[in-house]
């Protein structure tokens, strides 16, 4: 199944590039970076030109402005290594750049690095602690609704600053994980260490069927719990907010999605990461 994450093609209204267009058309454009390492686990990145305002946004378009042909340096400041690329079908666009050597490691700082025809984008980012799931449960309003939302449980570490995002991914229908609608927290808002929380389905871009922010029978349901630096929640919460004010997050209408990223758009982060299975009933 083709699915799209929240990839960030176009977040700005820029002039049009493509991976094998001259050197003067990508200086026109913005390199849009989607990239995250968590603990234990290895670097990916998603890249792209910017979309103008002028373009249809859609899939097919998407793929127009997809970068396959960077160099990607990952370091964590002894160890480095050039991330790969290759295509993953389940996707829209279906290039990720991924590494397999270095695996991110709690409390270590990365950096990023992207070559691309004349120019160099940087970023870095560290990996907070992960923080355990303590439970997840699917619930129902009433018994015979076929629909519900999940719960989880968790214990905010009360000696630390945490910033929090809630991700789910749904088995057989969403090759990755989705950031939850609301799903961004940030600690200073808890009013106890014990939290519970309600999770709302995140957005996909070119959904194949209808969106619909709640859980339904049939679904098994992967939850995760990951710990975020203060510009993962910035920018997941200007994202959010283009889509709460009835805005195209492909490209905001008046505002810049939050950026940690030098001379490019978008997000390199790193995340701690907690994950549990929940099972719905039967679908009837």
């Amino acid at each position: 199944m083709k699915k799209c994450l929240l990839f960030l093609f176009g977040l700005l209204m820029m002039s049009c590039s493509k991976d094998d267009f001259s050197e003067q058309k990508s200086i026109e454009s913005k390199i849009v970076v989607e990239g995250w390492i968590e603990e234990g686990d290895y670097a990916n990145v998603l890249l792209s030109s910017s979309i103008p305002v002028t373009d249809v946004i859609d899939s097919t378009n998407v793929l127009n402005h997809v970068i396959r042909s960077a160099k990607i340096t990952i370091s964590d400041g002894e160890n480095s290594e050039v991330l790969s690329v290759k295509n993953d079908k389940n996707r829209i666009p279906p290039f990720v750049y991924f590494g397999n050597t270095l695996k991110g490691e709690a409390g270590k700082k990365y950096s990023l690095k992207i070559e691309f025809l004349n120019r160099i984008v940087e970023a870095t980012t560290t990996i907070p602690k992960s923080v355990a799931l303590k439970s997840a449960e699917y619930i129902k309003k009433n018994p015979t609704d076929t629909t519900g939302y999940v719960f989880v449980k968790f214990d905010d570490q009360v000696d630390e600053k945490n910033y929090y995002q809630i991700a789910t991914k749904i088995n057989g229908e969403e090759p990755i994980f989705v950031p939850s609608f609301y799903g961004n927290l940030d600690d200073q808002n808890f009013s106890s260490p014990s939290v519970s929380v309600q999770i709302n389905r995140g957005i996909l871009l070119f959904p194949k069927t209808k969106f619909t922010p709640y859980f339904a029978d049939g679904d098994l349901i992967h939850v995760k719990l990951r710990t975020q630096n203060k510009d993962a929640l910035d920018f997941w919460n200007s994202w959010q907010n283009e889509i709460v004010n009835s805005r195209n997050p492909i490209y905001p209408s008046n505002t810049s999605l939050k950026s940690n990223i030098k001379g490019g758009i978008g997000i390199w982060a790193g995340y701690g990461q907690s994950t549990i299975i929940v099972k719905t009933p039967p679908k009837k």
